[in-house]
């Protein structure tokens, strides 16, 4: 598929397309006249990266992590992990756990909130 009908089926702009592939996030092939050309799975990738990116993830992060997040065929690339990569993932995980511990106060907060105003409605 063209840049284009990447982009609007995974609610993206083609300028965050084409920055993803310079960040060799996704890739694609090049038609005989130079147009982008994307498979299926770049598609269920580009709305990986945006949520990922949505959660706060760097794209250098991204980039590290995302050997891990394909399907089990695929070997997890442990080649060029380095301390700081390793450092990097272990404050993403503590900053995620924390705004999970967050969301998940708000929903219940919120929920609570809901029972609260059903309750009077009765």
């Amino acid at each position: 598929m063209r840049i284009g009908e990447l982009a609007a089926r995974a609610g993206a702009s083609a300028r965050q397309v084409r920055f993803y592939e310079a960040q060799g996030l996704i890739t694609s092939a090049r038609l005989s006249n130079n147009y982008r050309d994307y498979d299926e799975t770049a598609l269920a990738r580009v709305q990986q990266i945006r949520g990922l990116l949505a959660a706060g993830l760097s794209t250098q992060l991204i980039r590290a992590i995302l050997p891990c997040l394909d399907s089990p065929r695929e070997p997890i690339v442990f080649q060029g992990v380095t301390a700081e990569t390793v450092a990097m993932l272990e404050g993403e995980q503590a900053r995620l756990t924390e705004r999970i511990e967050v969301l998940t106060r708000n929903r219940d907060a919120v929920a609570r909130y809901l029972h609260e105003l059903r309750q009077l409605s009765d």
